[in-house]
């Protein structure tokens, strides 16, 4: 799966005779080929594409490029030398580049060895990437279902003693013995006070009997992320915690009711937070209601009090409201849904309600 048709279509629209592709996801995007790093570069011109590497990844990308021409940089051969064949070959006046990610430094060799105007073209790539085709959909469902997978298995680790890194640990293996080509990002295993943190690391602390756990983790599968949260009791709860719980599920049922193209994310945001804030805890939701998710985790739009513009169709959106009592416990709960015109979809099929194990 590539996406090079669909940038080279927009090149007029923008000005540009070509975008130069040299931060990991864009180039995936492009290409749906994976080298790490800076380890690649791929070009897009109004008449074709181009895929650059070095020779660890030379072969790999012969095999799985699909709709470019392949070149391997060498000595004497880097990445400026090839790329100004091609801007010369097809004179190129103006080429776009990924201005949100590269470095000043790279800029300015790029600027100095391609005798071309570089333009500012992040714009274009988060405005392609924000709106999933049909075939990222599915990537990003299988991606959902290993993880949830993992998450029924892990249900059967969970008990006083264990600590929270055996479970972010059994949560990976887990998620990669399911078909995971790696994480979405580290998880997050944290319980009890550990709880109150949003993005805590799991540490050595035990699993104790009256404690929440939070688990937040995903996997990337064919190059898409998937992303969830559930939050388990063990062994009892409390009325404060039951209470807690229920406001945080009720906050994410009315923005995913909420959601859908057309609307703000701060009117998505907004309908979730109010539930919260009614019940006495708006202090204690101290993040947005949810992020984009693709080749990335954390991607374009977002459903947060900032985001003023309306969500596209065909955007997807984590849905993960909380509540963090520092000194006590936190809970989160997060599905990930797909915009549509009328509503959304959610593509997490695991149960909400509270799980005392």
């Amino acid at each position: 799966m590539d996406h090079f048709g669909q940038i080279a279509a927009r090149l007029a629209d923008r000005g540009l005779d070509a975008v130069l592709l040299t931060e990991e996801a864009d180039r995936f995007y492009a290409s749906g080929f994976h080298s790490a790093g800076t380890d690649g570069a791929a070009l897009v011109t109004r008449n074709g594409a181009y895929y650059f590497t070095d020779s660890r990844y030379i072969e790999a990308a012969h095999r799985h490029v699909k709709h470019a021409k392949i070149d391997m940089v060498g000595r004497g051969r880097g990445y400026c030398r090839l790329i100004q064949e091609v801007v010369e070959a097809e004179s190129i006046r103006t080429m776009g580049f990924d201005d949100a990610y590269m470095t000043v430094a790279d800029f300015e060799v790029y600027r100095k060895a391609l005798s071309c105007q570089l333009v500012p073209a992040s714009a274009l790539l988060t405005e392609l990437r924000t709106v999933k085709d049909q075939q990222e959909l599915r990537e990003m469902i299988a991606a959902q279902r290993v993880a949830e997978r993992a998450l029924e298995e892990i249900y059967n680790d969970i008990r006083p003693g264990v600590t929270e890194k055996e479970i972010a640990a059994r949560l990976q293996y887990l998620m990669l013995h399911y078909g995971a080509e790696n994480m979405s990002f580290d998880p997050i295993a944290v319980s009890g006070p550990n709880g109150s943190m949003p993005h805590g690391v799991p540490s050595e602390k035990p699993l104790a009997a009256g404690e929440f756990l939070t688990m937040d983790f995903g996997c990337i599968k064919n190059g898409y992320c998937s992303d969830m949260t559930r939050t388990v009791a063990i062994g009892r709860v409390t009325e404060e915690m039951e209470r807690v719980y229920g406001t945080v599920l009720s906050a994410q049922l009315a923005g995913i009711a909420a959601a859908r193209a057309g609307v703000t994310g701060a009117a998505v945001d907004g309908a979730a937070r109010k539930v919260i804030d009614d019940a006495g805890y708006g202090e204690y939701f101290t993040h947005s209601f949810g992020h984009g998710v693709g080749v990335e985790i954390h991607e374009q739009p977002t459903a947060s009090p900032g985001f003023d513009r309306p969500l596209p169709v065909g955007a997807v959106i984590s849905a993960e409201p909380g509540i963090y009592l520092p000194g006590k416990f936190g809970v989160r709960i997060e599905d990930v849904v797909i915009l549509r015109e009328g509503g959304c979809e959610n593509i997490t099929m695991a149960p909400k309600k509270l799980l005392v194990l």
